[in-house]
């Protein structure tokens, strides 16, 4: 079986998350999807970070836009003290799943830096690493990228030239701050969840947990 594993703080979830999502199951071929919500990213600080259980929920909401295979929202990271690295994730999961495929998703940034990651050997031994452009030379840079990690660590690598769909997570909490409608950014049901919960608000999201380096 072919799990992709597709980790962030997505704070919040949106459409260019599930955009991105879907072309990596239909252009890889995957069976199950993993969404794994970072707890404590070890490479940047997150604004405004609601919640655990929160990104949890509205995780789950947006993955029923996606009906082609199943998605499950893993509380892997959430539930791991001190900070979130991809190279322990991926261990524990490749112990779950001994006899399975794990390809990590991405997008650009972390693609032309996951060399520089926590313990990137163990990382590209466990699992193929696929990313897609956002921006304009993006993928040519992904594609150099590509060839050397392939040359100096052995990496397996995919390089997909996913349209890029432009949402922001920043301009989504602004926009939920100020009570404004969040349509044609994240799914309806993602939209209902953060106004109904307050989320982003001046009072809220501050002093939470802290992307998978997390990816």
């Amino acid at each position: 079986m072919k799990i992709g594993i597709y980790g962030g703080t997505f704070n919040p979830i949106h459409l260019g998350h599930l955009h991105i999502l879907r072309e990596f199951i239909r252009r890889l071929s995957l069976d199950r999807v993993l969404l794994i919500p970072t707890h404590v990213p070890p490479h940047k600080q997150a604004q405004a970070l609601a919640g655990g259980e929160d990104r949890v929920a509205m995780c789950a909401l947006a993955a029923k836009e996606i009906g082609s295979v199943p998605i499950e929202v893993s509380r892997l990271e959430l539930q791991r003290e001190g900070k979130s690295y991809t190279a322990d994730t991926l261990e524990a999961l490749k112990a779950e799943f001994p006899e399975d495929e794990l390809f990590l998703l991405m997008g650009e940034d972390m693609f032309l830096t996951i060399h520089q990651w926590y313990r990137p050997e163990t990382i590209f031994a466990l699992a193929a690493i696929c990313g897609s452009p956002r921006s304009g030379d993006g993928l040519q840079k992904l594609l150099r990228q590509k060839d050397f990690l392939e040359q100096t660590y052995g990496a397996r690598c995919f390089v997909e030239n996913i349209p890029y769909f432009l949402a922001s997570s920043t301009e989504i909490r602004e926009r939920a701050a100020g009570g404004k409608a969040l349509s044609g950014l994240v799914p309806k049901s993602v939209e209902e969840y953060i106004h109904t919960h307050g989320l982003y608000r001046a009072e809220k999201g501050k002093g939470h947990e802290h992307d998978l380096q997390t990816i």
